[in-house]
């Protein structure tokens, strides 16, 4: 999210709206990707966070608004607005970081900033009732489809994972791209593993493909789950896939599932419909600003095991034609793409 907008930012200074620098405490400059910020925009403090942390307040002397990308920053940011009054200070609330109890500092900082950027219409409501923050300085900004993401131009199934995965023609394909750790337990695809256990008897050859970086108590829950249901021939556990192979696993499937309760946005939703996918999200969180409330996919209760089946079901009796995808596409887009969020940027930057 942070490097997408340091992208939008970067084009708002090509029409001379704003001028910016990104300002990283973890990174290296080896780190800086040139796709969206050039490097003399973006300065890295290789984890010296003291560094990082004087040199920000120094610099919001010279600053007409200053963005945190995330609540952790609450010192910097409640530092400068005592020391420099003027400088609007604005805050990125993504999810559940600000949908639990906050330490004194953190509800201090959502109370002095001059905005609080909600990623969907979920985190702004929980925000306000958690915190009691003035409803006035709160919007909502939802995520782009991030702009260095090739958007498919051909809505055909890539051989090669066929091959890969031992697809055959024909065979409908569910698919789950989310982090597998073992701390998060509100992701969802276990549902659907227990849905694909009744589901192989309507759609014998059903795959289920599951993506994401795991950690190694998650991976043997996951394999204890698929031998339960007797389902090792049809659910693949694919691991980390790299950034490039993402469209093609997008295109690759029927449908995306991912029964959430706990997603801020879920940007993943926006990338799977820009390629086309259909999407199945759940309906208790921020999924429901991606789906555009049920325009663009469905949700379903994430805790109802027969409304997810049902849900599963229809989509795989009559999946999208090509005119469909690309249609389901254009409409994805058309919300979420960079030059939307950099419209609404540049709003608020000349308010």
């Amino acid at each position: 999210m942070s490097r997408a907008l340091a992208y939008s930012l970067s084009r708002l200074t090509d029409d001379n709206t704003c001028d910016f620098e990104l300002w990283s405490a973890y990174d290296c400059p080896e780190h800086i990707d040139v796709n969206y910020v050039s490097p003399e925009r973006f300065k890295t403090f290789r984890n010296n966070r003291i560094y990082f942390t004087l040199k920000a307040i120094r610099q919001s002397t010279k600053a007409d608004v200053f963005i945190l990308s995330h609540i952790n920053l609450a010192v910097i940011g409640v530092i400068i607005k005592l020391i420099n009054p003027r400088c609007k200070v604005w805050l990125f609330a993504h999810g559940i970081e600000v949908w639990r109890p906050l330490s004194a500092i953190k509800r201090y900082l959502l109370k002095c900033c001059d905005k609080v950027i909600c990623v969907s219409k979920f985190t702004k409501e929980e925000v306000i009732k958690r915190h009691n923050i003035s409803p006035e300085i709160c919007v909502v900004l939802n995520n782009m489809v991030d702009p260095a993401m090739e958007v498919p131009t051909e809505m055909t199934k890539p051989d090669y994972l066929r091959e890969r995965y031992n697809l055959k023609t024909g065979e409908p394909i569910i698919f789950t791209l989310t982090r597998l750790a073992s701390t998060e337990l509100y992701k969802g695809y276990e549902q659907v593993i227990d849905a694909l256990s009744a589901l192989k008897q309507k759609f014998p050859g059903i795959k289920y493909i599951i993506s994401g970086k795991y950690d190694l108590p998650e991976k043997a829950k996951i394999q204890a789950l698929i031998k339960h249901h007797n389902l090792e021939g049809q659910v693949i556990l694919t691991g980390f896939i790299p950034e490039e192979e993402l469209v093609d696993h997008f295109l690759l499937a029927d449908v995306f599932v991912l029964p959430s309760k706990k997603e801020g946005f879920g940007i993943v939703f926006i990338e799977a419909m820009a390629c086309g996918l259909p999407v199945i999200c759940g309906n208790a969180d921020g999924s429901i600003d991606a789906i555009r409330g049920g325009e663009l996919g469905v949700a379903v209760n994430a805790d109802d095991p027969t409304e997810l089946r049902t849900a599963i079901t229809a989509r795989l009796e009559t999946p999208l034609t090509v005119a469909e995808r690309r249609q389901l596409q254009q409409k994805c887009l058309s919300y979420f793409s960079e030059s939307q969020y950099r419209q609404r940027l540049k709003t608020m930057l000349t308010e």
